[in-house]
């Protein structure tokens, strides 16, 4: 084996196809080339299998959101097989991931059941319990022992058990179809591409590390069913993914001889840090019986071989005033955890920020995978998944065949719901360590952030820890003590469920204070000069080209021909050719995303050649 710095490895658009390509590197003596410079982009053996451990990281979130939801549920309430709801949130997943890489951001960006859906349904389907059994902790994760309390207690003849779960559920579906159009109208408005120029680091760092934060709880419910597997677990991924990182195996035999003429090592370990371990523990869980279906994701008949997912398959979404309150909690806890993705998807990968435009298709096709999700009855929308942002930072390679692929397998699978099943064996405590890990990287870049900004200003030490702090504790009071109610019942599941979204109420937060508290650019991380000896190596580097830089989130050629058609309202969607923020050397308003992440013109050293497939 040989070793060489590990280094993250960038997107870089040539045509209709994407390479692998390795970001700059930084003056070290006798610096190796990466796997990904020598062989180009991904081949297809190996963008299969890198797409196959996207799914299992789309898994844990897809189990997560699913059983939470459906431990609520006394046992029986559910009229339909759960495998069939597995199936038709990851074929809503799969068609918007292929939308979004084709024509949406462009970036590769993997779409899931995000847990910011998870709170508002929660909230919407405890407010639905009869009023002789409705507690403060409702709102909690109840066990299968407090749901067959819910059933003796619910035993009289008034009491509609089953008709008032099932509506329920038809009620979050409809919230679901309401957070679909609500924020596909506002990305076709333009208006949050627009504020996304405003949001500096002090507004995207805070919000990370609550996005990395965000998901513990879940993370340790997950894991203490059986602590032993999932340390094991994420000890597997630490090693590969860090120890093993840099250890390179011979030259890969799929490429053709002709595709270079130095022969190529693959860093495997670290670009399979996370099928490795979970097939490790999959196989070890396995002969001992720990690879069983929770009993809320069980169906008592198998579930079909093939299924297609069709609106009203089981019943339409039902529209209420509650519905369209937690709707629109959904859409604004989404949207805004989208943007963070947008942000931090580039960053890792050394792209120019996301400009409105893509920025706007991005949440524009987000809010059309929501609707079709809630059509065909999931109880979870679409949105930027942050583990799968976190496991390109964690493998250091993102492409977009790879994510087309994911796109590919996930409406496959929502094909067949015997297949969506087998996901559900995955051991409860391998899906939360991957979690786990996951959402530690994202932790872990947003305080990276941090070094774009005068951290010893007084004013942006107030900023972070409010927004960390506040963020972190109204959720937590309204778990203990949720005393919120004005008497409306739509307004109490908006109000509560703003509340309980803690990525929004970081990102509401950091964006009012750093956009009224007065700072100067250099102090909130909007200059040219920084004092980081990081951002001054960067300043040193070459700006990367305006059409460089219009390549990486240009829409494809077909339809940019559609763009003078276009109605007026609508031209946010498209690249204007006099976009400032796209042209070098354009001057930056304060807060303009141009200036706020580094600099992204950088040149391999020794090699200036496109890699193309």
């Amino acid at each position: 084996m040989s070793r060489s710095p590990p280094y993250p490895i960038q997107l870089r658009s040539t045509g209709s196809q994407d390479a692998l390509a390795p970001l700059p590197l930084p003056a070290v003596q006798n610096p190796s080339h990466s796997w990904a410079s020598l062989c180009g982009p991904p081949p297809w053996g190996l963008s299969c299998v890198l797409a196959l451990q996207h799914i299992l990281v789309l898994a844990s979130l897809l189990c997560v959101s699913h059983l939470l939801l459906l431990q609520s549920l006394p046992p029986g309430g559910l009229s339909y097989s759960p495998a069939q709801l597995l199936a038709s949130s990851l074929f809503s997943c799969g068609v918007s991931t292929a939308l979004q890489i084709w024509m949406g951001s462009r970036l590769p960006l993997v779409q899931a059941p995000s847990l910011e859906f998870l709170v508002p349904a929660m909230v919407l389907t405890s407010q639905k319990l009869p009023l002789a059994i409705r507690t403060p902790g409702n709102c909690e994760h109840r066990t299968r022992a407090q749901a067959s309390l819910v059933l003796r207690l619910c035993e009289g003849p008034d009491c509609h058990g089953l008709e008032v779960w099932n509506s329920s559920l038809r009620e979050v579906s409809g919230a679901v179809v309401v957070s679909g159009l609500l924020q596909g109208t506002l990305g076709l408005l333009g208006g949050p591409g627009h504020l996304f120029l405003h949001c500096g680091p002090l507004v995207l760092a805070p919000s990370l590390i609550v996005a990395g934060l965000s998901a513990h709880r879940e993370v340790a419910l997950f894991c203490s069913s059986h602590w032993s597997l999932a340390l094991l677990l994420i000890l597997l991924m630490v090693v590969c993914s860090q120890h093993l990182g840099s250890c390179q195996l011979p030259p890969c035999p799929w490429r053709p001889a002709s595709t270079s003429s130095i022969h190529a090592h693959i860093p495997a370990f670290r670009l399979l840090s996370v099928l490795i371990p979970v097939a490790c523990m999959w196989i070890i869980c396995a002969p001992l019986g720990l690879s069983t279906t929770p009993l809320e994701l069980s169906a008592p008949t198998e579930a079909p071989w093939f299924w297609l997912p069709h609106p009203a398959e089981w019943d339409w979404p039902l529209l209420t005033p509650r519905a369209l309150a937690a709707g629109i909690s959904m859409a604004l806890a989404a949207s805004t955890s989208s943007l963070g993705c947008y942000a931090l998807c580039g960053r890792l990968l050394q792209l120019p920020s996301p400009p409105p435009h893509a920025c706007s298709r991005g949440l524009s096709l987000e809010g059309l995978g929501s609707v079709l999700a809630g059509l065909l009855g999931s109880p979870m929308g679409t949105a930027s998944s942050f583990p799968n942002v976190g496991t390109v930072s964690l493998i250091q390679a993102g492409s977009r065949r790879v994510a087309h692929l994911v796109g590919l397998l996930c409406m496959g699978l929502g094909l067949s719901p015997r297949l969506a099943q087998l996901l559900t064996t995955i051991p409860l405590p391998v899906l939360g360590g991957v979690l786990g890990v996951t959402q530690a990287v994202v932790l872990s870049t947003g305080f990276s952030s941090f070094y774009l900004t005068d951290i010893d200003s007084g004013r942006n030490v107030f900023i972070v820890g409010f927004c960390i702090f506040m963020a972190l504790l109204l959720p937590r009071w309204l778990r203990e003590a949720p005393v919120l109610s004005t008497g409306w019942s739509p307004l109490d599941v908006l109000l509560h469920s703003l509340l309980m979204e803690s990525v929004f109420l970081a990102g509401l937060l950091g964006f009012l204070l750093e956009n009224t508290i007065p700072g100067t650019r250099l102090e909130r991380g909007l200059g040219q000069s920084l004092s980081s000896p990081v951002a001054a190596q960067e300043a040193q580097m070459p700006q990367k080209s305006s059409e460089k830089a219009a390549q990486e989130y240009e829409i494809p050629f077909p339809i940019q021909n559609l763009c003078p058609c276009i109605p007026q309202p609508l031209h946010c969607l498209c690249p204007l050719p006099e976009d400032p923020g796209n042209e070098e050397g354009a001057p930056s308003e304060p807060g303009e995303t141009a200036d706020l992440l580094p600099s992204n013109g950088r040149q391999c050293p020794g090699s200036s050649r496109e890699l193309r497939s």
